[in-house]
C-alpha cells in the first residue's frame, strides 16, 4: 500500500506493481502529483504552482524502460537551450546556457576573462562531485558517513575529499568567481535543496552539473509528469483511490499492518509506503503507532518555504525566458532574514517562471501564465502571512521594476507558508524536508526503511533529497527495499543503475 500520490509514491507504485505486488495508492487530494499541482487564476488555464524544473531525465527513462515503455511516448519534452536568465538591480543581465562554451563566453562578456576561466573550473568541479556521489549516494540507500567511505572505496578517498562537505558552498564559490553577482547566481543552487548557500556544504555544487546535463520544458506543464507516471503505474496493475484521507497507520506486534481512513475504513497491508513529509510521522499526525518511525525535524532544521503568486498577466520591458531570476544586492541578508530572524528580506530574490515561453511564441502585450516565488521561513504552522502580502508583493514588484520588468499581480492566486503547511502537514510549509546544512546534514534524512518494520518512506524529505528526480529516485529505492524485505532474503544494499559517462 502507498499513502500519497506524489512523485515518490507514483514511482514506487509503478515499480511495485511491475514486480507483481498488489498495489493500492491512497491519496487525500482529487488528483496525483503532490507538490506538482496547478492553480488557475480567473480567466487563466492552469499554472504550475510547484516544481518547474525537469532534470535528470535518465531516472524517468529508466522507470519507463523497466516497464517496457518509452518516456518519449508519454511526455513531450523540449530541451531548454537557455537554462535561466538572470538580472540584478545593481546592473547586469546574464543568460546561463545549456552549452558550457556559450555560458563561458557570456560570463566573460559579463564579468571578465578570469571569471570565465573560473566558470569552466567550477563546471569541472561540479561534474567531479556528481561523478563521485552518483552511484554510492544518490542512487543507493542512505549511507552513514562511514558507509559512504566504504562505498566510494578507500582507493578513491581523494575524490570524496574533493566533495568538500566541511566547506560552505559560498566559501567554495570564492575559489572560482570574483564578481559577487556570480556568487549569487551559483550560490542559488543551494536553494534547489531548500538551503542557504552560507550554511550548505560545497557538495551541493553538484546541482550545477545536474542542470548542465540538461533541463527540459514539459509541454502541457509539469503536472503531465505526474499523470504520465500514474498511467504507467495503472498499466502495471496499480489501483488509485483519490479523496482517501489516511488518518492512522496501524501496527501490531511492532510491525505496520495497514491504515485507517478518516471515515473509519480499515485497510490491511503487508507493507505501507508513506509518501509524505517524514516529519509528520514523528509528530503523530499518522497516529501513535507510527510516531517513533522517523526522527522529528527541529524547527531550526527545516528547509526553505516560499510565498508564490500564480498570475496571468502582461510582462513589459524585459525579455523573459522560461526561467528567470532577479537579484537584489544583499544575498547574505536574505538568508539571515529567513533562517535567523524568521522573516522575508526587504528585497528578496524573485524567481519567475514564464510558463508559455520556450514551448511556444508569446506575442508582445499578450497575457501569459507566470509563477513568481520568494523564499520565506518555514513557520506556516505558527503564523499566517496574509496581512503582510500587499507589502511583500509591492517589494517584489519593485525589484522587478528596478531590473526592467513591469508586471502586475492582479487576480493572482497566492500561496504562503501556511498554505504549504496545509498542503504538506507537519512541515510548517518547508518545501524540501530537512535542510542539508553542515557537513552531515544530508545524512539526517531518513532512508526508505523507517524505524517501524513494514513502514517505508519516500518523497522529497527522504534520502536522496528534494526535487522531482530525487523524489522519484526515493520511490524506486523504497520499492526495491520493500521487495527485498518481503522476499525474506538476507538484507543487502539496495541500489539502482546509473548512466555511464
Amino acid at each position: 500500500m502507498v499513502v500519497g500520490a506524489g512523485i515518490g509514491g507514483l514511482a514506487a507504485a509503478a515499480d511495485l506493481a511491475r514486480r507483481g505486488a498488489r498495489v493500492t495508492v491512497l491519496e487525500r487530494a482529487a488528483a496525483a502529483g503532490g507538490k506538482m499541482r496547478q492553480l488557475a487564476p480567473p480567466g487563466s488555464a492552469g499554472i504550475d504552482a510547484g516544481p518547474t524544473v525537469f532534470t535528470m531525465r535518465w531516472i524517468f527513462e529508466g522507470l519507463f524502460a523497466d516497464a517496457g515503455r518509452s518516456l518519449g511516448d508519454a511526455l513531450e519534452l523540449v530541451p531548454a537551450s537557455v537554462l535561466a536568465r538572470h538580472a540584478w538591480r545593481a546592473g547586469g543581465r546574464l543568460d546561463l546556457h545549456a552549452d558550457v562554451a556559450r555560458s563561458a563566453e557570456a560570463i566573460g562578456d559579463f564579468a571578465g576573462a578570469a571569471d570565465a576561466r573560473g566558470y569552466r573550473e567550477f563546471v569541472a568541479r561540479a561534474a567531479d562531485i556528481h561523478r563521485t556521489l552518483l552511484a554510492p549516494f544518490i542512487a543507493a540507500e542512505r549511507p552513514s558517513p562511514a558507509e559512504l567511505v566504504r562505498r566510494v572505496g578507500f582507493a578513491r578517498l581523494d575524490a570524496l575529499w574533493r566533495t568538500a562537505p566541511w566547506r560552505t558552498m559560498w566559501g567554495a564559490l570564492g575559489d572560482h568567481f570574483r564578481d559577487p553577482r556570480l556568487h549569487q547566481l551559483f550560490g542559488r543552487y543551494a536553494t534547489y535543496c531548500g538551503c542557504s548557500p552560507f550554511l550548505a556544504p560545497a557538495t551541493l555544487m553538484l546541482v550545477a552539473h545536474v542542470e548542465q546535463e540538461g533541463v527540459w520544458l514539459v509541454r502541457g506543464g509539469m503536472v503531465r509528469v505526474a499523470r504520465a507516471i500514474q498511467a504507467l503505474a495503472e498499466a502495471q496493475g496499480a489501483a488509485f483511490r483519490f479523496g482517501a484521507h489516511v488518518a492512522r497507520i496501524e501496527a501490531q506486534g511492532g510491525r505496520a499492518t495497514g491504515v485507517t481512513l478518516a471515515d473509519g475504513e480499515r485497510i490491511a497491508a503487508d507493507a505501507v509506503l508513506f509518501n509524505g513529509d517524514a516529519g509528520a510521522l514523528a509528530q503523530g499526525l499518522l497516529g501513535g503507532a507510527a510516531r517513533g518511525a522517523a526522527a522529528a525535524v527541529p524547527r531550526a532544521a527545516r528547509s526553505l518555504s516560499a510565498v508564490t503568486w500564480c498570475v496571468r498577466g502582461e510582462a513589459a520591458g524585459f525579455p523573459l525566458h522560461h526561467h528567470n531570476v532577479f537579484f537584489a544586492e544583499d544575498y547574505a541578508g536574505e538568508f539571515e532574514a529567513v533562517f535567523r530572524r524568521r522573516t522575508i528580506a526587504a528585497a528578496p530574490t524573485v524567481y519567475l517562471c514564464a510558463q508559455d515561453r520556450g514551448v511556444g511564441e508569446v506575442a508582445p502585450g499578450t497575457p501569459e501564465r507566470m509563477l513568481l516565488l520568494v523564499n520565506a521561513p518555514p513557520d506556516g504552522d505558527l503564523r499566517d502571512m496574509a496581512p503582510d502580502l500587499p507589502d511583500l508583493a509591492g517589494r517584489a514588484l519593485a525589484l522587478l521594476r528596478d531590473c526592467g520588468l513591469g508586471l502586475r499581480l492582479d487576480g493572482a492566486v497566492v500561496t504562503t507558508p501556511a498554505g504549504f503547511d496545509a498542503l504538506l502537514p507537519g512541515t510548517g510549509g518547508a518545501l524540501y524536508g530537512r535542510a542539508s546544512h553542515g557537513a552531515t546534514g544530508t545524512f539526517a534524512r531518513p532512508g526508505a526503511a523507517s524505524r517501524l518494520a513494514g513502514l517505508y518512506c519516500a518523497g522529497g524529505s527522504v534520502h536522496p533529497g528534494p526535487g522531482i528526480p530525487m523524489a522519484a529516485m526515493s520511490g524506486r529505492l523504497a520499492a526495491a527495499r520493500i521487495l527485498e524485505d518481503l522476499s525474506g532474503r538476507a538484507r543487502r544494499v539496495v541500489a539502482l543503475p546509473v548512466p555511464t559517462a
